[in-house]
Parts: C-alpha cells; structure tokens; sequence
C-alpha cells in the first residue's frame, strides 16, 4: 500500500508558474536597453550662438537715446573704402524710423542698433523698436555692454 501512495503523489502534475525563466529574459531585455539607450542620437536643434559675429557688417546704424530722451541716429561705414565716414543726425521718435530707412539706402539687411541708457523707461526703448519694425526696419538690435 506504501508503493501505492508513491505512486499517486509522483504522477501529480505541477498547477505553479516556474517564474525565473520569465525572470532571466526580462533582466536580459533590461540590460540591452540599458547599453543601446545612450547611444541612440536624439534630434538635434541648431540653435543660434550668441557671440561675436564672423564678420563685421558694410555698414551699422546707431540709435542713441539718452536720459533727457534725446535721440541721435548716427551711421558708420565699417568697409575699407568709406572707412571713417559718419553721419550724425538728431531725431525724434517721429522721424527716427524715417531716417533710419534714408541712411539704410534701400539695403535691408544694415543692422540697426539701439543704444539706451539704462535709466530710462522699457517702455521708450519697446516703442522705438515698434515704430522702426513698422517702418519696415528689418533687422533691430539691442546694444549691451559685456559684464565682467
């Protein structure tokens, strides 16, 4: 009866999960994306650098406001042969954009900087900026000094 009983428990098929096998294939997963993830590339974003540029535009026009709000455009040519020439001319915020575009002379691209004191209001140096983009100034800067 002994032999009998060996028998019965023997031929009992197993009702549990052998988990390890399931263990060992997700560890094995985890580590492959652990090695292939830094060497995936993610999309790259050319930004623009700030700095100096390579090279000095043909021409700069500056629009100076001091404390008193008194504007004065002044254009410097930057080119070998017009070296030294400057125009300096007094301005409101009327005629501002008006002059910038006589001394731009039809080129688009000239640069034009604007140098404001800082002791006058944002709110002045906003509305130039809006008078000249109106105007159709393109390109409109912003003139700051490099801290040490």
């Amino acid at each position: 009866m002994a032999a009998s009983l060996n028998q019965r428990r023997s031929r009992r098929t197993i009702s549990d999960i052998n988990m390890v096998p399931f263990i060992d294939v997700m560890l094995v997963l985890l580590i492959i994306f652990m090695v292939t993830a830094p060497l995936l590339s993610p999309s790259l974003i050319d930004v623009p650098s700030v700095g100096k540029a390579a090279t000095a535009p043909d021409q700069v026009i500056t629009i100076e406001i001091d404390k008193q709000l008194q504007i004065v455009v002044k254009s410097k040519a930057t080119s070998a042969k017009d070296s030294g020439l400057l125009i300096k001319q007094d301005a409101n915020m009327d005629s501002v954009a008006k002059i910038a575009l006589q001394l731009q002379a039809g080129n688009a691209q000239t640069p034009v900087i604007i140098s404001a004191d800082k002791g006058i209001t944002y709110d002045n140096v906003v509305k130039l900026m809006d008078r000249l983009q109106r105007a159709g100034v393109q390109r409109v800067g912003l003139a700051v000094r490099q801290s040490e």
